[in-house]
């Protein structure tokens, strides 16, 4: 098994681009508990970037698709809402069935460049995590996983070699740095 764990960034200093002090403080304690990661892929965007650093991770990549949704699906899905909203726009098929396809198409790809048994940690923006898990996974019960994912929550996908198996959750309690892991079933 191969495995992506899809991080969103932590808190930055609004409106700036750049990760505030409380931010490098969660993103440095929880990095201590993650890992090891084989790549580390980011989003081009300073919060995203100085988030895998403040985890103690050099970037690897960093990849444009990484840091927008497409135009069109936050008129379908608002993110806030959790995986049930980008699983419902996703079932209509309009454009956010195209862009979860298209995100679950290139995350493949990038869980295929990995050795058996390690894995890549990607940090990305919220919306676009949720619907590229609805993608990779799309007959899960994404009403079970609950609400969008907070500042350094993410997934850890599954891939074995030809397509995503399973989730689990990276849920955080009230921003403390320890990893409440939900097992949510991919079909």
């Amino acid at each position: 098994m191969r495995y992506l764990e899809i991080r969103r960034h932590t808190m930055r200093t609004i409106p700036g681009k750049h990760l505030s002090q409380p931010g490098v403080a969660l993103a440095r304690a929880l990095g201590g508990g993650v890992g090891p990661f084989a790549r580390v892929v980011t989003s081009p965007l300073p919060r995203a970037i100085e988030t895998a650093i403040a985890m103690g991770f050099a970037v690897d990549q960093r990849l444009d698709h990484l840091k927008r949704i497409d135009a069109g699906v936050e008129e379908e899905a608002n993110w806030w809402d959790g995986f049930a909203a980008f699983s419902r726009a996703v079932r209509r098929g309009d454009v956010t069935a195209r862009y979860a396809g298209r995100l679950a198409g290139r995350w493949r790809r990038l869980a295929a460049t990995l050795a058996e048994e390690t894995a890549m940690l990607i940090i990305s923006h919220g919306g676009i995590i949720e619907a590229g898990c609805v993608g990779c996974l799309p007959d899960a019960d994404h009403a079970a996983w609950g609400r969008a994912l907070d500042y350094c929550e993410g997934v850890r996908l599954a891939f074995d070699g030809t397509a995503f198996t399973g989730a689990e959750l990276l849920r955080l309690r009230d921003h403390d740095p320890i990893d409440q892991r939900i097992t949510v079933t991919a079909r």
